[in-house]
């Protein structure tokens, strides 16, 4: 029997399993009294897109917090459109990926002036078009499918990568699956149920999740197993087909922390169109080949800032890994010397006290340098 022939068999087995085993306690799933919406039932939009662009590229149990801490902040689409885009980035932080908030909070905007401040809670005003949704900033083809399928129980496909991974196990493609797109995107279309599709495309998200894992799927356990030509013909472990991992290049990076007579430290804010904009940073930059990395540090100041100054003991060294890079970060305390500062390499400069560093969102990296400095100094401090 071909995989075609196989398709209402193989919704049927997905949506039994889904019934005894999915994840239904997953909160922006649930309506606001915490119960699962009936068939045909719509919910609210606004926190399935939320979290939906947090899942991106960070795993479930991650962003529950954050989403949870999101949403009591910006209850709605209105308080979020109404809020400047700091303190978006203060809320985000710790997540990664940043341009995923400001394209949230671009996105807001848009959103607003379609659904209207008066409607933004009733579901019935969103749009639910997958066009409509690929028009906002940073939202794809499958994360639209995911939000109008979850929140409307419309038919329209995903491909995330839990289903990449399903997909190229059932048909046992020899192409890495970012590569067969097409071919993965015509079997969701083929497979979506259009009785329930709410329910049948978080089965394949959860089936990905619990059964058809990365590595060491249960495939003894899985209920599309006898439509897998994978676990029929090969070993599940070599599906998708992987491509050759790119060795990530590092970089050196020197910091300086540069205090004034009133022991308040300089920071400045990334210009929007830089990567990471709207964050705060500490002054710093890429080390060179001929220079030392005090050099480095003098030299990025001044670029920067336009001040002179004199580095000093250093506070730390550590790495820190992004997906397309590796950074080896030294951080030294600067003695001010000379000049006014003025933000020649960013939006905005600011001179704050020690103690009130994590009410301004930082990139991860930053935030150990100031755990350390916190440590260094013996200030005791509480998140906000």
């Amino acid at each position: 029997m071909s995989m075609i022939d196989s398709l209402q068999d193989i919704q049927n087995s997905l949506l039994e399993w889904f019934r005894g085993n999915g994840r239904h306690w997953i909160p922006w799933k649930l309506k606001n009294d915490g119960s699962i919406p009936h068939s045909g039932e719509s919910i609210s939009p606004y926190q399935i897109w939320i979290a939906e662009v947090m899942l991106q590229q960070t795993q479930l149990q991650v962003v529950i917090p954050y989403w949870e801490k999101w949403m009591k902040v910006f209850p709605t689409l209105t308080h979020l459109s109404e809020s400047n885009l700091e303190k978006v980035l203060l809320i985000w932080q710790g997540l990664g990926y940043y341009s995923r908030a400001t394209r949230i909070h671009q996105s807001s905007k848009i959103l607003i002036d379609f659904v209207g401040k008066d409607k933004d809670q009733d579901p019935n005003s969103w749009p639910v078009g997958v066009d409509q949704w690929m028009s906002l900033p940073g939202i794809g083809r499958s994360t639209a499918g995911s939000i109008i399928s979850s929140a409307f129980d419309l038919p329209v496909p995903i491909l995330d990568g839990n289903v990449k991974r399903i997909f190229s196990r059932l048909l046992a493609t020899e192409q890495p699956s970012n590569k067969d797109e097409k071919k993965l995107w015509e079997l969701s279309s083929l497979l979506i149920s259009t009785l329930t599709p709410r329910d049948f495309n978080q089965a394949l998200m959860d089936l990905g999740a619990i059964i058809c894992t990365p590595k060491k799927p249960s495939c003894l356990s899985c209920p599309l197993q006898n439509f897998c030509v994978a676990y029929k013909k090969y070993d599940p472990d070599n599906f998708p087909k992987k491509e050759m991992t790119k060795i990530k290049p590092l970089q050196e990076i020197g910091i300086g922390l540069i205090f004034n007579s009133n022991g308040e430290l300089l920071i400045d804010q990334r210009l929007e169109s830089s990567s990471m904009g709207g964050m705060w940073e500490f002054p710093g930059g890429k080390k060179t080949s001929e220079e030392s990395i005090e050099k480095t540090i003098e030299r990025e100041v001044k670029e920067e800032l336009g001040i002179v100054v004199k580095v000093g003991a250093k506070l730390l060294s550590f790495e820190h890994n992004y997906t397309h890079k590796k950074l080896y970060l030294t951080v030294h305390f600067c003695e001010w010397i000379s000049g006014k500062p003025i933000p020649l390499a960013s939006q905005k400069i600011l001179w704050v006290s020690p103690d009130k560093l994590f009410h301004f969102p930082f990139p991860a990296a930053n935030t150990k340098i100031i755990s350390e400095l916190h440590k260094h100094l013996r200030i005791k401090i509480k998140k906000p």
